[in-house]
């Protein structure tokens, strides 16, 4: 049975929209889902067809759609964070990559036999890992803070640079496959570099100047994308994805440009674009496989799983202050995702026409490979990181939405209290006195998509939502229920009961108990703490308990947290009227010293 182009579309976003919420709440990368999902509906049950559905269609949309995302992966890479990433990152994302590109191409090679320019191209595509399926699996896995670190800063960074790889070689076959000269392949590289570093300067030129309005930003950055692609292309035939890529980098670079508000909107872009391109490429696919690709595809799945990947990190770990435990779960997590099955699948269908053998056994290859070490490394990592004793142990750190005055003072109370925590708001002012204060921060909306792939929540387990935007924090209250459960998360109240609507007030409590009781509001903290008050931290005993704090510090002291005798951390809340006892340390916001006496 097949169904109207129209409709089938409409059921490819829809089923893509339910993979992407599935991967959501199992946390595992949506890569694994939509492929799963693209192979039912293709190979299995042969209800879509890609090929007969969009004709000469295919590859224009395939090519663009894969071009945005490059772009959007390629505006990641900051130049002046890669100082600080540790030296085994850096071995990872530089000979290490050529190290397992190598490595891997050999086993193509010599296990599926791939001729040695696909086998080099396959090898560029699977070194790649990336933060679209590293960062689930870390919020599953957690892990201590310098093997998460590694592992993210290691998707990060190698995700643009692994494209980049794979375009050079791309280039170098289809250039070499239609007879051209070194001289036309370095002017095809060059053409694509000339290009996207002058679209990436004109863009820039125009936002910094803020001659584009704010409204017509997005828009306007997607048709230079797309039109760098397509001029390059024009010029030089097979440069585009050079020049995007190219073009991304350097608008990620480039200073005194603000393009957060630009990353968010090609992030959502790329998350539609995503789980619509998987599914028409795993539907695709044929079945059954060519002889022998099956076995071959699990072959060297094993091989880069266990052979491959700690050949490599041992090789980029050499001088590094890391333990041999800590590299031996770096060695068997490394997830292949968005690059890998994106790019593989377009370079196939280009490779096929220009009649490269064994251009049809690489996609195969490359989705054996994803959804082998997805599943093996979401189901074995958390029990083997428990098993070298490198896992974390339940999450005490505290997340905080907000780096106003209010925030910052709670922050630094539960810091001094031995808590880590996070000041997480996208007003710079406030995160830079944060900085100045000695806070660990986020610049960003902490619920944004942004955050999900940059904020580090190792370590964290709750949130106190303290900004000065209701709506904001009712967000961030939602998003992270599901990632630290619904009685971890808390919200300062913005309005006073009395001032609150009766549907506002409902929503509120359903999303998240107030913080610090019933009348205890935003503006009623920041006006005490204007007045002289003062966050204390008082370890209470046998001989000096709550009622002896509160005689000394005046009666209206308002319990914020208690951490009892085994550190664990009880917030005071609507719902939790905390008692202090002997042996807890009480935070407590207490009056000026004249209003006390």
């Amino acid at each position: 049975m097949t169904l109207q182009p129209g409709l089938m579309l409409a059921c490819m976003l829809g089923i893509g929209f339910l993979a992407q919420w599935l991967a959501w709440r199992v946390k595992l990368p949506a890569i694994l889902f939509l492929l799963l999902a693209g192979i039912v509906l293709g190979p299995v049950s042969g209800v879509f067809r890609p090929d007969a559905m969009l004709g000469d269609l295919l590859f224009p949309l395939v090519s663009l759609a894969v071009a945005l995302i490059l772009f959007e992966g390629s505006m990641t890479l900051r130049f002046h964070e890669l100082p600080g990433i540790g030296r085994a990152v850096r071995g990872l994302v530089s000979y290490g990559a050529i190290a397992a590109l190598l490595l891997l191409a050999l086993s193509a090679h010599l296990i599926a036999g791939l001729g040695w320019d696909v086998a080099l191209l396959f090898g560029a595509l699977t070194c790649v890992t990336g933060p679209t399926v590293i960062a689930p699996m870390l919020r599953t896995l957690r892990p201590n803070a310098r093997i998460a670190n590694t592992l993210r800063w290691e998707g990060i960074v190698i995700d643009p640079l692994g494209a980049l790889f794979a375009v050079l070689i791309y280039e170098a076959i289809v250039s070499h496959q239609e007879g051209h000269t070194v001289g036309v392949f370095l002017g095809t590289i060059g053409c694509g570099a000339v290009i996207g570093a002058l679209a990436a300067w004109a863009l820039a030129w125009l936002l910094r100047r803020q001659l584009i309005p704010e409204y017509l930003q997005n828009f306007g950055v997607l048709a230079t994308v797309l039109l760098a692609f397509s001029l390059s292309n024009t010029i030089a035939h097979e440069s585009g994805l050079l020049a995007v890529t190219i073009m991304g980098i350097a608008l990620g670079n480039i200073r005194n440009v603000h393009i957060d508000d630009i990353l968010d909107f090609k992030e959502n872009l790329t998350t539609l674009l995503v789980s619509s391109l998987f599914i028409l490429l795993a539907a695709r696919l044929q079945w059954p496989l060519p002889d022998g690709m099956l076995w071959a595809g699990i072959a060297v799945f094993l091989v880069a799983q266990f052979l491959v990947r700690p050949l490599t990190v041992l090789f980029a770990s050499v001088g590094s202050s890391l333990s041999w435990r800590e590299r031996a779960l770096i060695a068997w997590v490394a997830p292949r995702g968005i690059v890998a099955a994106s790019v593989s699948a377009l370079f196939a269908l280009r490779l096929q026409e220009l009649g490269v053998a064994g251009a049809d056994a690489m996609v195969p290859l490359v989705f054996i490979l994803i959804i082998g070490t997805v599943v093996l490394q979401s189901a074995t990592a958390r029990p083997l990181a428990r098993w070298l004793g490198v896992a974390e142990p339940e999450p005490r750190g505290v997340l905080i939405y907000g780096s106003d005055e209010v925030a910052r003072a709670v922050g630094r109370a539960l810091a001094d209290a031995g808590f880590r925590v996070v000041l997480a708001d996208d007003a710079w002012d406030g995160v830079r006195h944060a900085r100045m204060e000695g806070l660990a921060t986020f610049f960003g909306n902490p619920a944004s998509p942004h955050a999900e792939r940059n904020l580090d929540l190792t370590g964290l387990g709750r949130l106190l939502a303290m900004s000065t935007h209701r709506e904001r924090n009712s967000l961030a209250c939602v998003h992270y229920r599901r990632e630290f459960g619904r009685e971890k998360v808390y919200r300062l109240r913005n309005l006073a009961p009395h001032e609150a609507t009766d549907r506002a007030a409902i929503a509120g409590n359903l999303l998240a108990p107030p913080l610090f009781g019933e009348e205890m509001t935003h503006a009623r903290f920041g006006e005490l703490l204007a007045t002289g008050w003062r966050i204390k931290s008082t370890r209470l005993t046998p001989a000096f308990g709550w009622s002896d704090f509160t005689e000394r510090n005046g009666a209206q002291s308002v319990l914020l947290f208690g951490v009892d005798e085994k550190g664990n951390l009880r917030v005071a809340s609507a719902k939790r009227l905390l008692e202090p006892k002997a042996g807890w340390l009480a935070i407590a916001l207490t009056p000026a010293a004249e209003s006390a006496s």
